[in-house]
């Protein structure tokens, strides 16, 4: 067959790849970028799914409106707007299919083959495989514990004039970092100078450990003038309530959101309606705040207790920064002592011992750094979590 050029551009996920080993038995993985299903309230979604079908059922499970079940967008901007987002409303948002369909909106809207796009590096994987696919040419902007370095981000502005530049600010995929509040704003400012789209992703904005982020992009756009004229940000229902519900959300500049609206119509009409009643009804209740007070608890102890045993069992032949909030350890190897510094023989190795990470190649569109791997603490209860971390060891003395 002779199959869509576009498709040069990009190749199967090395994440996915990763999943094809993980079938032997007892194997303990940190690799997964998953929430944990132990966590999702059960009966809240339970409760909230009879309530769509028994009050809204003749709109649950009808089509619906390419931008979204109104009730839901309501909520959703009342989500918003409570974390200092002002002037977001309803209107100003369309339901996505998970905040992946938004990205990939944002991909069709925005991108031209031959255009450029700048990203953190590292930075998401599947964003990278999304902008290529348009065939983007995507270019890594250096990051610190503080996020992209803001300096370094406008030289390439300045050099490369791209189309958008994408941002993950808060609690990084697969970085764990947290872009300080004067970078961003700084970034806000860039925005307007340059008259370049910046795209915030914020999944994981919701999952601090203790205090709060720094407000989002899309809330420091009314102290920033003309940036919302700039700014697209993707939400998500996933890391907090259950990835299986597929609830995303995209604001944007009216012009680009339109333009959003029309493609999401030829892709797939519109997010499901039950799902999206589900939702409506799950945050109209009010279920939210206990939900993300108790996955909050769980998930800074097991980041707590996984940063310790690597200080315990691994020592300096690792560094990484501690994490305020989200899924995710960035961890580099040292080669302290002449210790192995290649995470793709570690995560062979580490197999072979009986727990699985994901090497941070991947994660960069360039200069990849092979030093660098993700473990995800998510997913692992702490026991699991102490004996992965001691496998681990086991795996970087083989």
């Amino acid at each position: 067959m002779q199959f869509a050029q576009r498709l040069d551009n990009v190749e199967t996920s090395a994440i996915r790849e990763l999943f094809k080993l993980l079938g032997k038995p007892g194997i303990i993985s940190f690799a997964g970028g998953f929430p944990d299903s132990a966590m999702f309230d059960v009966a809240g979604i339970q409760d909230a799914a009879q309530k769509a079908l028994a009050q809204d059922a003749g709109l649950a499970l009808q089509y619906g409106a390419t931008e979204g079940f109104m009730p839901l967008r309501e909520q959703l901007a009342a989500f918003t707007a409570a974390k200092g987002a002002k002037d977001v409303y309803a209107d100003n948002l369309v339901v996505t299919t998970g905040s992946q369909q938004a990205l990939d909106l944002l991909g069709k809207c925005m991108i031209s083959p031959g255009d450029k796009v700048i990203v953190e590096g590292p930075t998401f994987l599947a964003t990278i495989q999304c902008f290529r696919l348009y065939g983007a040419e995507v270019i890594s902007a250096p990051i610190d514990s503080q996020g992209v370095i803001v300096d370094e981000l406008e030289k390439l502005i300045a050099e490369h004039q791209p189309k958008l530049v994408y941002l993950i600010p808060t609690f990084g995929n697969p970085s764990g970092a947290t872009l300080s509040l004067e970078r961003r704003q700084r970034v806000l400012e860039l925005a307007v100078k340059y008259q370049t789209l910046v795209v915030e992703d914020d999944p994981y904005g919701d999952l601090y450990f203790d205090a709060p982020p720094p407000a989002s992009l899309l809330a420091l756009s009314s102290e920033v003038p003309g940036s919302r004229d700039w700014l697209a940000h993707c939400g998500s229902l996933s890391k907090v309530l259950s990835p299986g519900l597929r609830i995303g959300w995209l604001i944007a500049p009216p012009e680009l959101l339109a333009k959003a609206v029309m493609c999401k119509q030829f892709s797939d009409a519109h997010t499901s309606t039950f799902a999206q009643a589900t939702a409506a009804h799950y945050l109209l209740a009010g279920h939210m705040p206990a939900t993300l007070a108790k996955v909050r608890k769980v998930y800074a102890q097991r980041a707590q207790t996984m940063m310790a045993a690597l200080r315990s069992e691994l020592g300096d032949a690792v560094a990484f920064t501690e994490p305020q909030g989200g899924l995710f350890l960035w961890v580099r190897l040292t080669g302290a002592h002449g210790a192995l510094d290649d995470a793709n023989v570690l995560a062979k190795q580490a197999i072979e011992q009986g727990v699985a990470f994901v090497p941070g190649a991947p994660f960069f569109s360039q200069h990849p750094d092979l030093s660098t791997f993700r473990l995800s603490f998510a997913t692992a209860d702490e026991d699991k979590i102490r004996e992965g971390v001691a496998r681990l060891a086991k795996a970087l003395r083989a």
